[in-house]
This record gives structure tokens, C-alpha cells and sequence, in this order.
């Protein structure tokens, strides 16, 4: 009996261990650099295009797949748009995000990764300083960046987000944001 409870143990112990390597679950957070690209007219007015700087917080996991290459997910809230002006009037088209990106790990050194992957995100809030012309409540984009590890828990990263959706059915625009961000993994 002793034998078969000391071996249920170290199988347990030995699990916990492989597990803990194989996946690491944490928290990130950093300012977005946000954009939209595409046509800028509404009921046929020009508006020239600036971008605005914003926020995404939430949780990331990683799952090692082999030694240099690991899978990690993301669920974010993430703020993207744009701020819009012409001679007459300025308003910003800010699109609150659900995002879920799935990015690519390829270790390049041990704590340099290149970074790729798609993300889905779903429409939240609109703040609505205009009318924003029916905004879609899907996006898809296609993500690249960089990951560094600072120390075994602690990471750094710097993405580019290409939308490849239009964010309303009224205009020819599609969302473009630049991330940096910081993080801990548990």
C-alpha cells in the first residue's frame, strides 16, 4: 500500500512539474498607437486621418509546444480608432474590442520571439462622438511582433495589427494599431 501511495505521489509531483513547464498563465497590459486605414468620407465630406493613442489590458497564456516554438492566446479589451477632422468640425471614432489573438512563438534565442498569429475581436463599446455609420461588431486582423523575456516571468512585447475587415458597412476603413506592452506570467 505504501508503494502504490508513493507512486501516486510522484506521478502528481512529476505532472504538476511538466504542466508547470508546458503552460504559463498571466496578465499584460500597454498603450495601443491606433489608426485606421481606408477612405475617410462620410456623406460625402473628406476628413483627413489622425490616430490615437489608447490602452489593452487582460490575460495571456503560453503553451510550449517544443523548445523553441509555444502557442499563446490572448483575451484582451483593447481600444482602437481614429480621430477624424476636416475645416469645420473634429470627432474621434473610438472602438472598445473583446480581442482574442493567437499568436505564433518562435524563439529566436532564449528570450527573443518573433511573434505571429491572427486575432478576432468583438465589437463592446462605441464611443459615439459622431454617428459612426453602423459600426461592425466583428474584426479580424493579422498580428506580427516581437517578445522579450526580461526575467522567467516578467515580459516585454511590441506588435502590429493589420485589420483585414472593414469597421462599418458605410466606409472603406480598417483598423491598424501598433502595440507595446508588459506583462508577468505566473
Amino acid at each position: 500500500m505504501k508503494k502504490i501511495l508513493l507512486a501516486a505521489v510522484l506521478f502528481l509531483a512529476t505532472s504538476a512539474t511538466i504542466q508547470a513547464q508546458l503552460l504559463k498563465i498571466g496578465v499584460k497590459a500597454g498603450v495601443n498607437f491606433a489608426n485606421q486605414t481606408g477612405d475617410a468620407s462620410f456623406d460625402g465630406i473628406d476628413y483627413s486621418k489622425d490616430g490615437i493613442t489608447s490602452y489593452h489590458a487582460g490575460l495571456v497564456a503560453e503553451i510550449k509546444l517544443l523548445e523553441k516554438f509555444s502557442i499563446q492566446p490572448e483575451l484582451l479589451y483593447s481600444t482602437q480608432g481614429a480621430t477624424y477632422k476636416n475645416a469645420v468640425e473634429e470627432f474621434k471614432n473610438e472602438l472598445g474590442y473583446l480581442s482574442i489573438p493567437v499568436m505564433a512563438k518562435i524563439y529566436v534565442t532564449k528570450s527573443l520571439s518573433l511573434e505571429v498569429g491572427p486575432q478576432a475581436s468583438f465589437l463592446l463599446s462605441n464611443k459615439e462622438e459622431f454617428d459612426a455609420q453602423d459600426p461592425k461588431t466583428f474584426d479580424f486582423a493579422i498580428n506580427a511582433g516581437l517578445g522579450l523575456k526580461i526575467t522567467e516571468g516578467i515580459f516585454i512585447q511590441g506588435r502590429y495589427g493589420f485589420g483585414l475587415t472593414e469597421v462599418s458597412s458605410h466606409a472603406d476603413l480598417k483598423n491598424s494599431v501598433f502595440q507595446l506592452s508588459a506583462g508577468f506570467m505566473f
